[in-house]
């Protein structure tokens, strides 16, 4: 085995340069180098579930070119081309599949080769590499000119060793218009030292616009669509203040427990998982100032300056909760102290926000699954209608399921009457986009990817800011100093966070039901 020094001489002969072109384009395919793909952890779940699949949607809606883009998957796993493939198959065609989209599928298999290796061998990369040339050389592709993007569908715990890997193995030359991207799921760290550690780490492999932190809430259709609420409809903008509004929730909820992921949730818990990034992400889009243009930057540049105004989380504005039977799940510990369920009240400290409580919640194993941000404006000063009993009036976006946004309305009772009851202004997407497919969050994101936009990826010094809001707090529970109450599956969550809730102010809605319209 080469020595350390030796080792280090090879790989510096080995570094690619890292001037890169790598600026936001809308090019086609045909007008640059070809496109391999290469996902790493190809025999996994979220690669089976979640990467393939957006891969395939966007063949079929022609983003990838069958004749200029090759998709590689990359795993530990011994298998063949075919045998990736039919593991594939079962997650592409759907019981309404017509006999058209099942040939689309066949084809799009096609595109797919398998190789197997480890994540921390270099020979195993140095024969990555050669099948990727042997793809870019069968398209004529001048050398430097080619576009390489991995994708780590992998557990963190691998996150560097595979990154070196590419760094010294796999790297695109750049020179003439390629590139080389990197895709990295969360969690980024566990908080904040881990965080910047692997922040530093990776950015002594990669330039920040190489590296693409991926959240896939940001992905969602009315996540993208908080910019153009907030700032091109005239009706919004005087509202969109401490004088106007109360309260804001964002909250997530899922009926199912931790069920076949115990031994992983058990490790980041409730607030790691959900909490810190893709909720935080949410109160980023409806915080921030109006950004100079929809250039990237300067959107993350609005996000980052939402989270450095955020007030340190006091411990009387947290509710922490663990469902029944957690600890039943034979990977989870017997005396676990991680939290299914948190509410928590987040305050920002600027001119805009000063006072309004930001009620961030999300848990496991409760009485519904939904996504959703709720915008409850103040009481109407001098009520001759004597109708506050009936709840104020609310903007809500429905994230997931049955996407939707309205506002909740007072209004007159039909009838001879003048009494009044809550109803609703709204925007069903099922109902007002029939014939529209949205599409999801890892199509859009590894469109972005492609094409260089990293609007929708978490920046470093983002993700710096964040941790620094969460690590405090984090490090008190995972010292035992909060403890997390229980709660019944099935139920809304410990008792306290509805009492935390009106305690900040949250007037709950009496005697009105959203019922989602049918078509």
């Amino acid at each position: 085995m080469a020595s350390a020094k030796l080792k280090e001489v090879v790989e510096t002969e080995k570094k690619p340069s890292l001037k890169t072109s790598d600026s936001f384009s809308e090019m086609s395919v045909a007008e640059t180098g070809c496109l391999s793909i290469i996902v790493l952890g190809a025999s996994g779940d979220l690669a089976k579930k979640k990467t393939f699949p957006a891969l395939y949607n966007l063949y079929r809606q022609g983003f990838l070119q069958s004749n200029e883009v090759h998709i590689f998957g990359y795993a530990r796993s011994k298998m063949s081309d075919d045998e990736l493939r039919d593991r594939i198959r079962g997650y592409l065609i759907k019981k309404d599949t017509s006999p058209e989209q099942s040939e689309d599928v066949s084809k799009f298999l096609q595109l797919i080769k398998y190789v197997s290796g480890n994540y921390d061998s270099d020979e195993s990369f140095q024969s990555l590499d050669k099948e990727i040339l042997a793809h870019e050389f069968s398209k004529n592709t001048q050398e430097g000119s080619s576009r390489r993007l991995f994708y780590l569908a992998l557990p963190p715990s691998v996150y560097l060793p595979v990154c070196r890997m590419i760094r010294f193995n796999c790297m695109n030359k750049s020179d003439l218009g390629g590139w080389t991207r990197v895709v990295v799921e969360k969690p980024f760290g566990k908080d904040l030292d881990t965080s910047e550690d692997l922040s530093a780490q990776l950015g002594e492999l990669f330039e920040e616009k190489q590296i693409y932190r991926i959240d896939h809430y940001l992905g969602k259709e009315l996540v993208q669509n908080m910019l153009v609420l907030r700032f091109a409809n005239r009706l919004f903008l005087p509202l969109w203040n401490r004088d106007n509004i109360a309260n804001v929730q964002i909250v997530f909820r899922e009926q199912i427990g931790t069920e076949g992921r115990g031994g992983y949730f058990d490790e980041y818990g409730i607030i790691r998982d959900i909490i810190q990034n893709h909720l935080l992400q949410v109160l980023c889009l409806v915080a921030m100032e109006k950004p100079v243009s929809l250039k990237p930057e300067h959107i993350r540049d609005e996000k980052v300056k939402v989270l450095q105004s955020v007030m340190p989380i006091s411990d009387e504005e947290i509710v922490l909760g663990q469902y029944d039977g957690y600890t039943a799940d034979p990977t989870v510990s017997d005396h676990s102290n991680t939290p299914t369920f948190a509410t928590m009240i987040l305050r920002i400290h600027n001119e805009r926000w000063e006072g309004v409580p930001f009620i961030m919640k999300a848990g496991k194993a409760l009485n519904s699954s939904k996504a959703e941000i709720r915008v409850q404006f103040k009481d109407v000063p001098g009520d001759i209608f004597k109708c506050k009993e009936h709840g104020r009036n609310e903007f809500v976006i429905r994230l997931q399921p049955k996407e939707a946004m309205y506002m909740k309305l007072t209004v007159k009772r039909p009838g001879l009457d003048m009494s009044t009851i809550q109803s609703e202004l709204g925007l069903f997407y099922g109902q007002r986009y029939q014939n529209v497919a949205i599409p999801e969050a890892y199509e859009r994101l590894i469109l972005d990817t492609i094409r260089g936009d990293q609007q929708h990826f978490v920046r470093r010094d983002e993700l710096k800011a964040a941790w620094e809001i969460f690590t405090p707090l984090l490090h008190r529970i995972d010292e035992g100093k909060m403890k997390p109450l229980p709660y019944s599956r099935g139920s809304r969550g410990p008792i306290e966070a509805d009492e935390l809730l009106e305690k900040a102010g949250y007037l709950k809605t009496h005697g009105y039901i959203w019922i989602p319209p049918t078509l």
